[in-house]
């Protein structure tokens, strides 16, 4: 499994799933998870809280590009929700993350996931709110 990650040192959750954010803009992320039997629920199949995650994952990274390099961004999520139309059995996953709406302090997100074949197996939202520092587009230092 590639370990590239645009988000550098990757978050320990993201490696703790396998989860890597392959194309990452402004308003923008993709996340990747390579599933495998440590992703599996009891009937054998991707585990509905691996999906959740990369909703938000994805949702919270298309609202934490920084357009320094080398600064961050930070936020908490304050909402999240699912609606599963699919189920995985392995293999890649992944997450489209895009901004919908942004205010001063929280930014609204709306994720799609999708199975290796290209159908989607659910959609979400969520509601982010950025940390003190992280409101603006430059970041902050690391």
């Amino acid at each position: 499994m590639s370990k590239t990650d645009l988000a550098s040192p990757p978050p320990p959750y993201h490696e703790l799933l396998g989860i890597r954010l392959t194309e990452w803009r402004d308003g923008y992320a993709r996340v990747v998870c390579d599933s495998g039997a440590g992703h599996l629920n009891r009937s054998g199949i991707v585990h509905g809280g691996v999906i959740l995650s990369l909703i938000d994952q994805a949702g919270a990274f298309a609202g934490l590009w920084c357009s320094i390099e080398g600064n961050i961004r930070k936020a908490v999520t304050i909402d999240l929700d699912c609606r599963f139309t699919g189920q995985v059995a392995g293999g890649e996953i992944v997450a489209i993350g895009q901004v919908i709406s942004r205010g001063r302090n929280i930014f609204f997100a709306r994720t799609e996931v999708f199975d290796a074949a290209g159908k989607m197996v659910a959609f979400g939202a969520s509601t982010h709110r950025w940390r003190a520092g992280s409101e603006g587009v430059e970041g902050s230092p690391a």
